[in-house]
């Protein structure tokens, strides 16, 4: 059962659903597309969530996505996350899921920690370090890539084995890193993505 803090959270965003403009939708019907494709051929939707740095934007579309499956009912579905260049989850980024209600504990000490996500009892964490998109521990072929940032979107034109492709970029909260407005901010487009990814699962046919 998702922790209650995180359910919470999420009853709440739900009913933001009528607030996401009508061409954002659009957008993320392809995501919900391709997931009930996948749901249809009885076989694992498999998500890559993309931004340059693979540092903020795409953990929380990694994460999210998840979270959003799982409420909705949907266990086939696997989601990533990759850069178009390797840092590291930022700190600011992890304690906004942990002001979220979710539990991150540090796997692995290296200069690109890699953290367990962990937002039920029941399913394994998410596993969250900063990688490439085209990194070995994530899918090669028939995936749904979404590109949560503008800059990835404009320098990765073609994505290797991706069965769809879309852009659903986002302000990026570093730009308020250091400032009084840091916090609030990384929790509304934490919030943001959230949002967007529990509307893609709400969208899925269930039969």
């Amino acid at each position: 059962m998702i922790y209650q803090k995180i359910n919470t959270q999420i009853e709440e965003l739900i009913k933001k659903f009528d607030a996401i403009p009508a061409d954002r939708k659009l957008l993320l019907n392809k995501i919900s597309t391709y997931v009930n494709t996948c749901m249809e051929e009885e076989r694992t939707a498999k998500l890559i969530y993309i931004c340059t740095h693979n540092s903020r934007r795409s953990h929380f579309g990694q994460i999210w996505s998840k979270v959003a499956a799982t409420y909705y009912g949907f266990n086939n579905v696997q989601s990533y996350s990759g850069g178009t260049e390797a840092t590291a989850f930022n700190p600011n980024a992890i304690k906004a899921m942990e002001t979220l209600g979710f539990i991150v504990r540090k796997a692995k000490e290296t200069t690109n920690p890699i953290y367990a996500v962990q937002f039920d009892d029941a399913n394994t964490p998410v596993v969250c370090f900063s990688k490439k998109y085209d990194d070995e521990l994530n899918p090669t072929q028939n995936f749904c890539a979404v590109m949560t940032c503008t800059e990835a979107d404009g320098g990765c034109p073609y994505i290797e084995g991706a069965e769809v492709r879309v852009a659903t970029p986002y302000s990026d909260p570093k730009a308020f890193d250091g400032t009084s407005q840091q916090d609030a901010i990384y929790l509304e487009r934490s919030k943001q993505i959230a949002t967007e990814s529990l509307y893609v699962f709400s969208q899925i046919r269930t039969s």
